[in-house]
């Protein structure tokens, strides 16, 4: 806190995070292409280069949205820190995420091979009722929903080791109690829990 903000250290743990997440998108994202190109040629490519580069800069999305939630809610409770002291040590709480990709991505190679991809024709590309049924087909194939259901959990179990970082980084940069840090951190992260289990239900 003496020392002027320095957001290299959580750059380069973000960056780490974003070439996992990009593998892991490149992964996931190699099943829609497959759909997709079944019914139209050289779409495939275009699909998964998309996913990829959309994979690798949400990390950073992520990072900017989480701190400025944090940072809107504890003004609520008159935090005094700046955005960028802020940003410095949200950034610190990605590292667990790392890991947790990590561990995501080796389940994902062992699950994703295993997911049948159904066939769509050119024709059915103009047809969405189509286009839908066949990516609820996917969505719903029994290797893709095991491995969705554990990635999910990982998710939520290296989310709230990172939110224990988060309380004593909000603490720090914002100058706030450690009641008040639990609450700025703790109500979006589970809200955010509860919408990934939401999404759980309803697939």
């Amino acid at each position: 806190m003496q020392e002027k903000e320095n957001i290299k250290i959580p750059f380069l743990i973000l960056l780490a995070a974003a070439v996992v997440s990009a593998i892991h998108g490149y992964e996931y994202g190699g099943l829609t292409a497959t759909l997709m190109a079944s019914g139209m040629e050289g779409i495939g490519p275009i699909i998964l280069a998309t996913l990829v580069i959309w994979a690798f800069l949400i990390i950073f999305i992520f990072w900017a949205v989480w701190t400025g939630v944090i940072f809107l809610m504890s003004m609520a409770f008159k935090g005094t820190g700046t955005f960028k002291r802020t940003l410095e040590f949200i950034g610190y709480r990605f590292l667990p995420q790392v890991f947790g990709s990590v561990i995501s991505l080796i389940v994902a190679l062992e699950y994703l091979p295993k997911v049948v991809i159904p066939h769509i024709s050119q024709a059915a590309m103009q047809d969405p009722q189509l286009m839908q049924e066949a990516i609820k087909s996917l969505m719903r194939d029994p290797a893709l929903l095991e491995f969705t259901q554990i990635s999910t959990l990982i998710s939520i179990v290296f989310l709230l080791w990172s939110a224990n970082i988060w309380i004593f980084g909000a603490q720090q940069a914002r100058g706030l109690s450690m009641r008040n840090a639990v609450i700025c951190v703790m109500v979006p992260v589970i809200a955010f829990i509860l919408y990934m289990v939401y999404n759980l239900t309803v697939m």
